[in-house]
């Protein structure tokens, strides 16, 4: 069986120190770093590329939840929660994740949790834990970005200030307001925003649901625009719209999505 890399993160170092020695006893789970806020576990994970994270929630800065909203897809490990919440919360976590250790630890619970990680990788089904953990932190209200990855109308109310882009080791941090547009490339996003163009490895569904609607527009199957920044709007004689963004950028507007420039101009 493939052993598991494994990383804990939690803001109280007796807590990582103590749970890293129950999991030596752990067979197939390797501890390979201990963080003691996101943002370093953020670079721990671009760094080591783990297989599984055990994710304390609350932590100042950045909690839990924030942390799994900044990490691309490509880059999502499983996570197991280690929470102090309450049976109820960890009942929902039980759902969603793949599954939680209630502090303080239990030896036989975490043998537990640890099995479900290494039955879950065996299926390789780390795509959905990232599904069904963006729909958790919906439902909870305790993420800053909270896409329903499969159903980008059910969006939340609190959209992000900014986009974190994975470049290599390093993470880019892109202010919303300053995104301009966005067109795919394949397999990729190519984000323009102040003069720059950033590359991340993500869907157009993905990343539409994580933009809030009312300023970001979907105007074709592989463009999204900043309605800020919409100069002025033509439309040909067979009824296509092309956009113009500030800069002088130059945006086709597909027949498919027509129906929302006019609703845009009133027509």
């Amino acid at each position: 069986m493939t052993t598991l890399k494994t990383i804990i993160v939690d803001d109280e170092r007796l807590a990582r120190r103590g749970l890293a020695l129950r999991l030596q006893d752990i067979p197939h789970i390797e501890v390979i770093a201990e963080c003691a806020n996101a943002q370093d576990a953020l670079q721990s994970i671009a760094r080591h590329g783990p297989d599984l994270v055990f994710l304390d929630i609350q932590m100042p800065g950045m909690s839990g939840f924030e942390m799994i909203c900044e990490l691309q897809a490509d880059t999502m490990p499983m996570i197991i929660f280690v929470t102090a919440f309450d049976q109820y919360a960890v009942e929902a976590f039980k759902v969603h994740a793949v599954d939680y250790v209630l502090k303080p630890i239990d030896d036989d619970r975490l043998w537990e949790a640890a099995g479900r990680a290494l039955e879950r990788h065996a299926l390789q089904d780390s795509g959905r834990t990232k599904q069904t953990l963006m729909q958790l932190m919906d439902g909870m209200g305790g993420a800053t970005v909270a896409a329903q990855v499969e159903q980008p109308q059910a969006r939340s109310p609190h959209w992000p200030e900014r986009l974190t882009i994975k470049d290599g080791s390093e993470f880019q941090f892109v202010r919303m307001d300053d995104i301009r547009w966005i067109d795919a490339a394949g397999d990729y996003m190519c984000v323009h925003a102040s003069g720059k163009t950033h590359i991340m490895r993500t869907t157009m569904k993905q990343l539409e649901g994580a933009l809030n609607p009312e300023v970001f527009l979907r105007v074709h199957r592989s463009s999204i625009v900043n309605l800020n920044y919409i100069t002025a709007a033509q439309v040909s004689a067979n009824g296509e719209y092309q956009l113009t963004l500030e800069g002088d950028a130059q945006i086709k507007v597909s027949r498919s999505y027509g129906h929302r420039i006019k609703s845009l101009l009133g027509d």
